[in-house]
């Protein structure tokens, strides 16, 4: 137990449960109190047995609590010399609001550290495999909030559209007419897209498309949140390695 008490943030990673760091395991072991979020998976809070575990996750029109009370709750915790982890989604300085609660909790006299997570922004598009860079499709890549905390679309998309990158959009389902409709605006009706949900997870689900199509998709899917948005011409990796392993059946 920590004599003034100790914040650390960790990345629990994009879903999987296996995709958390070592790091991250072990920070859990010891930790005194575990707040985590909604997409993180609970069987991690089987790695700390011993702590208090907190809900403080967020969905949709559901806030179980306000940040401004998270952020307490670690204080008054933390003050009574215990060790919090804060247990996020994929990374936690990856639009996860961590270095907000670090800088804090750092405020308030606590002492702060972070374990990085492997970010879904990455991770998920990888493991549906479509890479977020390949030579030849794509030299850079932008990752982007689909909705602002004023619940706008990001400025940046409009940007993005503009570029020759791979687009990956997380929390942007709700802005996805929006979204594509930026991308149209610039040429790229053809342009290949994924819509990733639950990606990582035994719940994944895959819906591909094109700038145009994508939409229609979606709804013929039903795919809904939690899920992200890939867009560019790596998303046609995945379906050349299924054309090659096909090809690969067929001589056998």
């Amino acid at each position: 137990m920590y004599r003034q008490g100790k914040l650390t943030v960790v990345g629990a990673g994009p879903g999987d449960l296996e995709l958390i760091t070592l790091k991250g395991i072990k920070t859990l072991n010891i930790a005194d109190v575990v707040l985590y979020d909604a997409l993180v998976d609970t069987r991690l809070l089987e790695y700390a047995p011993q702590a208090e575990h907190i809900f403080v996750g967020k969905r949709k029109g559901c806030y179980r609590y306000q940040q401004e009370q998270i952020n307490e709750l670690i204080v008054q915790r933390a003050l009574s010399g215990k060790h919090v982890v804060r247990l996020k989604g994929g990374d936690p300085f990856v639009f996860g609001r961590g270095a907000e609660e670090m800088e804090y909790a750092s405020q308030q006299g606590l002492d702060v550290a972070v374990v990085p997570g492997i970010s879904s922004s990455v991770a998920v598009p990888a493991a549906a495999q479509i890479p977020v860079t390949k030579r030849g499709s794509s030299e850079s890549f932008w990752v982007i909030t689909g909705t602002t905390k004023e619940h706008k679309l990001s400025n940046d998309v409009a940007l993005a559209a503009k570029s020759t990158a791979t687009v990956v959009i997380l929390m942007g389902m709700s802005k996805l007419c929006e979204i594509m409709d930026l991308f149209q605006s610039q040429g790229k009706s053809e342009t290949p897209v994924a819509v990733i949900q639950e990606g990582t997870t035994t719940n994944e689900r895959i819906g591909i498309g094109t700038v145009a199509t994508i939409e229609a998709k979606v709804r013929e899917q039903q795919l809904s949140n939690p899920a992200i948005i890939v867009i560019g011409e790596v998303v046609n990796h995945r379906k050349r390695l299924l054309e090659i392993q096909l090809q690969h059946e067929v001589l056998l």
